[in-house]
């Protein structure tokens, strides 16, 4: 025969513990060796079996008195004999089991309410940086307007036969068992007596609803736009759900975007990045000027400030940064050929690296690897 460790030692307290230690000692036993945590773990599912018991005795005033002062000889005949226990292990532990596992405890009846639904909305970049206002027609769950919703025919109502009028069933586990909301009547210990033949009294009915959405200003790709109350529509005498709009922004033919700031790609001719030039870009709002000096660099950022995006949190206008891109010419006629490769000889000589300063420090980067790599 197994002795019976001491149910102090089992939950890991003291003799001088307080209810609410003891609550919280099984709580955590409970959360680590639950069988439904713990499926192929045998001693995992002894263990808890063993503190339930302890826990059982332990949080009576009456059971905890008669262990104290005879131990587990005062339940030798069993939990049910004197100072035993009587009662239901659910009614007991229906608010610790619902704390740690969700579930609805003796005595609580959680509301119900209808699904969320998502839509995904996609948008050009100029409807997603200045706002929209677009039209969508979301296939749901709707209100049966014969009944109103109600779910009724003529409006009566008669005991549940599941729960039999309590609003509560109770779900067994094994060793496990806790009340929770009745899935037939949504706890509210009434069903319809005679069904509404539209919706067969359910209180809802497959529709497609049509919805004028506004797009603020600013949204970018993931942004949600909670509806309230836009969703499917709940059980009879719930409320419906709510609808979650997520924004998807397609492609741009000229700009991305990162952030609050656009980017964009200037394709400029040798003559213009050599001599400077001034040069008409696009932006949303329309047409703005840059200034491209003498000598520019191909790859070259140039910054327009405030020609980005308005932030839809913050409301600070982000940037437009323009690169440049050197475009080499295409399609040459002879004379065009000819003066290239004339402008080339010039370049030849003993002073040809200081027209190309890149080239330069890239040859001697060069140099410089060799060295290391014949040293």
């Amino acid at each position: 025969m197994t002795t019976k460790r001491c149910y102090y030692e089992v939950l890991s307290i003291d003799r001088t513990a307080t209810d609410e230690a003891i609550k919280k000692s099984f709580r955590r036993l409970a959360m680590k060796c639950h069988p439904d945590r713990c499926p192929d773990d045998p001693e995992a599912q002894e263990r808890f079996k063993e503190a339930k018991e302890a826990y059982e005795v332990l949080s009576d005033a009456q059971k905890r008195a008669a262990y104290d002062q005879h131990g587990h000889a005062a339940f030798e005949n069993g939990m049910g004999g004197r100072g035993g226990f009587n009662g239901d292990v659910g009614d007991i532990f229906g608010d610790i089991f619902s704390d740690i596992f969700g579930m609805g405890g003796a005595g609580r009846r959680r509301p119900q309410r209808g699904s969320d639904l998502r839509y995904l909305m996609e948008l050009d970049l100029e409807e997603a940086v200045f706002g929209v206002e677009k039209k969508i027609d979301v296939p749901t769950l709707v209100a049966c307007e014969d009944c109103q919703g109600s779910g009724s025919e003529d409006g009566k109502t008669a005991t549940c036969d599941t729960c039999r009028g309590h609003g509560r069933v109770r779900m067994q586990n094994g060793i496990f068992s806790v009340q929770q909301t009745c899935p037939h009547c949504a706890g509210s210990g009434k069903t319809v007596a005679n069904p509404c033949r539209t919706c067969r009294g359910d209180g809802r009915v497959n529709d497609e609803r049509s919805l004028e959405v506004k797009i603020p200003a600013g949204v970018d790709n993931g942004d949600r736009i909670r509806l309230s109350g836009q969703g499917e529509a709940g059980p009879a005498g719930t409320v419906p759900g709510d609808l979650y709009v997520e924004v998807r922004v397609r492609e741009h033919d000229i700009f991305t975007r990162e952030g609050d700031d656009l980017y964009c790609e200037i394709p400029i001719r040798f003559a213009q990045a050599a001599l400077g030039a001034e040069i008409a870009v696009p932006t949303l709002g329309g047409e703005a000027q840059i200034t491209i000096p003498s000598e520019t660099q191909t790859g070259k950022l140039f910054r327009l400030r405030g020609k980005g995006v308005k932030s839809v949190r913050s409301g600070r206008a982000g940037d437009l940064l323009c690169r440049v891109v050197l475009e080499t010419p295409v399609k040459l006629t002879a004379r065009q050929r000819e003066l290239i490769e004339e402008l080339e000889t010039t370049f030849v000589g003993e002073n040809a690296q200081t027209h190309s300063p890149r080239n330069r420090s890239f040859l001697d980067g060069v140099k410089q690897f060799w060295d290391r790599v014949t040293s």
